[in-house]
């Protein structure tokens, strides 16, 4: 069939709720300069407390949807990239098939915390351009706020909430999916964890009591592995796709740090102008930073037949990933 998987329609949604620096000088010791300095952050969205992943994911698919130009009932799969999801199960997915009354698509989360978004883009490639499916709704959508320990001022300043969707299809003009470049290692698992809440570590008040239901993060190890990492995916996707560095017409990073995204953007000459940014606005969003960077970048740029976006993340696990995408029209 040569069928070339592409995403053929985007949304995003953020919370109304703006927590910004000034806001996090009062809840723990850290100032606006400090955090801007270090992060590039200076505000992130909180979700209301009757606002959960579901609802927030919920709101990104009708807008990719609509972008799309498809009916929930024309969807095949729905796949969910979150570390948040409402419940431990039933699946975050199944909860949005539902309210999407997406009656014909098949729904599972998938967990590869801040890559789940590059994770899911595999996948939906390999299930488009195999005819399994013609329409995949990825959804990336995580309350951190729910996770995040606001008295550590090394995590909490770093993370909000928000969600991003696509749709994949083999048909139609979007953004061909050329080739997606993913790894893990679980050998450093300890880097980056949420201890307690599943099966090892079940809750018991000894455990809320610990702090052990939020995130920890020692961070300057992430950091050096985080910059290696997304810079070899990254590189393996233009070597697949046969690219130069300088034909890369977007940078699209997780929106991690803007140290992070300083250094691998200088690994591939990418001009600041070239690197799209949405960190300063929403800190880091986890799976879905990605995909809302990407929705807000082709709501603010007309993509050119033939340009070069190259996607790449990178998150607890460890998980990492980078994806090749290239525009074309309905036909190619």
């Amino acid at each position: 069939m040569n069928l070339k998987a592409r995403i053929i329609g985007t949304g995003s949604y953020l919370p109304e709720k703006v927590l910004t620096n000034l806001d996090l000088e009062k809840m723990v010791e850290t100032s606006d300069e400090w955090i801007f300095t270090r992060t590039g952050m200076k505000e992130r969205r909180l979700a209301r407390d009757d606002e959960f992943t579901s609802d927030m994911g919920f709101h990104a698919a009708e807008k990719a949807l609509q972008s799309a130009q498809l009916k929930p009932e024309e969807i095949d799969l729905i796949l969910v990239a979150t570390l948040t999801p409402d419940y431990a199960f039933p699946s975050t997915a199944c909860l949005i098939q539902a309210r999407l009354k997406a009656v014909n698509a098949a729904a599972f989360d998938v967990q590869a915390a801040c890559t789940g978004y590059i994770y899911c883009l595999s996948q939906a490639k390999a299930y488009v351009e195999s005819g399994l499916y013609q329409n995949v709704l990825i959804i990336a959508s995580e309350k951190l706020s729910s996770i995040v320990n606001y008295k550590d001022r090394n995590t909490c300043v770093l993370f909000g909430d928000g969600a991003s969707a696509c749709i994949v299809s083999g048909r139609g003009d979007g953004l061909q999916i050329r080739d997606v470049s993913l790894g893990a290692d679980g050998e450093l698992a300890q880097l980056l964890i949420l201890p307690a809440g599943g099966s090892r570590q079940p809750a018991t008040q000894e455990t809320i009591n610990a702090g052990q239901h939020f995130l920890q993060m020692e961070g300057k190890e992430v950091f050096k592995h985080a910059v290696r990492r997304m810079e070899s995916a990254s590189k393996k996707c233009l070597d697949t796709v046969g690219l130069a560095e300088d034909q890369i017409s977007w940078l699209i990073p997780h929106q991690a740090n803007i140290r992070i995204i300083e250094a691998i953007a200088k690994r591939f000459a990418v001009p600041q102008e070239r690197v799209y940014l949405t960190l300063h606005k929403y800190g880091n969003t986890s799976a879905s930073s990605v995909g809302i960077a990407l929705d807000e970048l082709l709501k603010e740029h007309t993509i050119q037949s033939g340009e070069n976006l190259l996607l790449t993340a990178f998150g607890a696990g460890l998980t990492w990933g980078a994806s090749l995408l290239t525009s074309i029209k309905e036909g190619e």
